[in-house]
């Protein structure tokens, strides 16, 4: 499948670590929540994502593997492109405004262990499987993340998380990529609703941060 390569404006350097979102207001109207199920399968926990972009796979395909477009929006990038089988070092994006209590980014060994281009991508980092699937849909193209977590107590946070992140993706790909919002600036950004509001919906006790 020819395909070209998806190129957006100059981005915004992005601050903070782990959880994604654009700036907005601090106190923002609750937004509805993204199409989300839990699924629970020989004692572990898959958060399940879906979102449909008004974008060619080939494009969304780029986004979810190329390190320098994951920086764009994702909590992680890697040390090379994530379309081929075999290791990886990933690296959660630590915060960018330096202070005492800022996290440094944290490189984390994984695998990436399928790809096929600009259908399925899944890789393993830190005990948890993610599994990208790309199908094609009347309005673009449709995106399902099935996050297999390590620690089912952070079913909640996860949801909120990607939300945040995905939202960031769909500005990426529109082609007016705006700076995410990483770690506890998240907060000031629904995080915490968001965090809440998936509990509920996914039948969880929401994710308490140790913010110490």
């Amino acid at each position: 499948m020819g395909h070209k390569r998806f190129t957006t404006p100059r981005r915004a350097s992005p601050t903070g670590r782990k959880l994604c979102r654009m700036p907005g207001k601090s106190t923002p109207e609750p937004v509805a929540l993204a199409s989300v199920a839990r699924v629970l399968n020989e004692g572990r926990t898959t958060v399940v994502f879906h979102r449909t972009f008004a974008s060619s796979r080939d494009h969304v395909w780029e986004l979810i593997t190329d390190p320098d477009l994951l920086r764009l929006w994702a909590p992680h990038t890697a040390d090379r492109d994530l379309g081929s089988v075999g290791k990886v070092t990933f690296t959660m994006l630590g915060d960018v405004v330096d202070s005492p209590t800022a996290v440094p980014d944290i490189e984390v060994p994984g695998a990436v262990l399928i790809a096929i281009p600009y259908e399925q991508l899944e890789h393993s980092w830190a005990g948890d499987v993610l599994a990208w699937q790309l199908d094609d849909e009347e309005d673009g193209t449709g995106l399902t993340l099935r996050h297999t977590l390590s620690d089912a107590a952070m079913t909640s946070a996860v949801a909120a998380g990607w939300h945040l992140c995905l939202d960031v993706a769909g500005s990426a790909l529109a082609g007016h990529p705006t700076a995410p919002v990483r770690g506890m600036e998240a907060m000031n950004h629904g995080w915490t609703d968001l965090n809440e509001r998936y509990a509920i919906e996914l039948g969880v006790e929401p994710t308490r941060l140790d913010l110490a």
